[in-house]
C-alpha cells in the first residue's frame, strides 16, 4: 500500500505524518472538572494503547485538567477548545502536547495572531477541526449545504488564517456523521493541501454501529494511502474506542505488530464447536505483538487446504482438530485441548 507523504508534525513523542505510523486517538468523556476520575480515564487509555489523549476545555478551571494529565500520563495530551482564545494560552503555558481549535471562531486576527505566536513559541501543532456543523454562513451560502466541497473550503480558509501569521504546524480534520461525505471530504483534502489528516466519522454512534460506519470510512481512506492519525468515535467507553481502531488498522494491513486471526463462518460439515474455539483463541492473542496469520478453521476442507497461506491454524475434524503450520499438518488433538496446543505452537514462533 503507498501513503501519501505529508508535511510530519511531532505531537509531544508521537509523529504524525511524514510516513510515521498511523497513530490512534480517543477523547475523555467525564465532565472537565472531575479531574480525578479524568485521569483515571485516561490511565486506563493509555494502557489499552491510546496513543495521543484529547480533553475537552470549555473554561479557565479546566486547565487544571490539563496539567494533572501531564503529570500523570505518558502520552501526548491534547486541548480541544472553542471560542476562547484566552484558553489555548493557558493550555499552552500548562505544557498541551497540541491544541485542537478553529481559529475562525475565535475572533478577530490579533486573536489567532496570539494564539499562532504562542504555538509557535512552545512547538505546539494545531489541529484544526471541521464538521458538518461549523462550516461558516458565508460558505454554507455558496453550497447550500455542509457538502465535502464546503467542508474543505472551511478546513482550508482556517489553515489560511493560520498561515497568515507563519504558522504551519497543521493537523487538519474534517469529520462528517455521513460516510460518503466523509470519504470525499477528506479526499478532496488530499489532494488539496499536504498536511497531515486525523480521519474521524463524527457522531459515528453506538459500539455497533458506530464501528461499522468507522471501518468504512476511516479503513476506505487508509487502504487508498489517505489518513495519519484516527479516533474511532464510539458512543460507549472511550477504551472501546482504541480496540476499534487497532481492529481497522490490522484489517487494513497498517499494524504489523498482532495477530490477524481468519476463521470461517461454519457450515453443514462442521462437527467441531467452531464459534467458541475462535472466540477463545481471539481472546487470549489479543495482546500478542507476534506478526502472524493464525486460521481457526471448521473442517478439512477449509483448513491446510484453503487457509495454507496462515502461518498456523487449525482444522476440525469431529471432536478432534488437526494443527497445521503453513498448509503442513503437525498432528491431531481432541478438541478439549486444541487451544492450549494452538497457544502453546504460538509461543514457540
Amino acid at each position: 500500500m503507498e501513503r501519501k507523504i505529508t508535511k510530519q508534525v511531532k505531537v509531544g513523542g508521537v509523529l504524525i505524518g511524514g510516513g510515521a505510523d498511523v497513530s490512534v486517538q480517543s477523547m475523555l468523556n467525564k465532565p472537565a472538572e472531575d479531574i480525578e476520575g479524568s485521569v483515571e480515564q485516561a490511565l486506563r487509555l493509555q494502557a489499552a494503547g491510546c496513543q495521543i489523549i484529547r480533553s475537552a476545555v470549555p473554561d479557565k478551571n479546566a486547565v487544571k485538567l490539563i496539567a494533572a494529565l501531564k503529570e500523570k500520563l505518558s502520552i501526548p495530551v491534547v486541548a480541544d477548545i472553542h471560542f476562547d482564545y484566552r484558553l489555548a494560552l493557558e493550555c499552552a503555558d500548562a505544557g498541551v502536547d497540541k491544541i485542537r481549535i478553529n481559529p475562525g471562531n475565535i475572533g478577530s486576527d490579533d486573536r489567532v495572531k496570539a494564539v499562532a505566536d504562542k504555538c509557535r513559541q512552545n512547538n505546539i501543532p494545531i489541529r484544526i477541526g471541521v464538521n458538518s456543523g461549523s462550516v461558516e454562513k458565508e460558505i454554507l451560502a455558496k453550497y447550500g449545504s455542509p457538502t465535502p466541497e464546503a467542508l474543505v473550503e472551511s478546513a482550508m480558509y482556517h489553515a489560511s488564517l493560520l498561515e497568515r501569521f507563519d504558522f504551519d504546524n497543521i493537523v487538519i480534520s474534517i469529520k462528517s456523521s455521513d460516510v460518503g461525505n466523509m470519504i470525499k471530504a477528506y479526499t478532496l483534502a488530499s489532494e488539496r493541501c499536504d498536511y497531515p489528516l486525523h480521519l474521524g466519522v463524527t457522531e459515528a454512534g453506538t459500539s455497533r454501529m458506530g464501528l461499522i460506519k468507522s471501518s468504512i470510512g476511516i479503513g476506505s481512506l487508509l487502504v487508498n494511502g489517505i489518513g495519519d492519525t484516527i479516533r474511532v468515535s464510539l458512543t460507549d467507553d472511550p477504551v472501546e474506542e482504541i480496540k476499534a481502531a487497532y481492529d481497522i488498522l490490522k484489517a487494513a494491513g497498517l499494524k504489523k505488530d498482532a495477530v490477524q486471526i481468519v476463521s470461517c463462518p461454519t457450515c453443514g460439515r462442521t462437527k467441531i464447536n467452531l464459534i467458541e474455539l475462535a472466540n477463545k483463541v481471539e481472546s487470549a492473542l489479543a495482546d500478542c505483538r507476534k506478526p502472524l496469520k493464525v486460521a481457526v478453521m471448521g473442517c478439512i476442507v477449509n483448513g491446510p487446504g484453503e487457509a495454507r497461506e496462515a502461518d498456523i491454524g487449525i482444522a476440525g475434524g469431529d471432536g478432534c482438530a488437526l494443527i497445521f503450520k503453513k498448509g503442513e499438518i503437525l498432528r491431531k488433538v481432541p478438541e478439549n485441548e486444541v487451544v492450549e496446543q494452538l497457544l502453546k505452537e504460538i509461543e514457540n514462533m
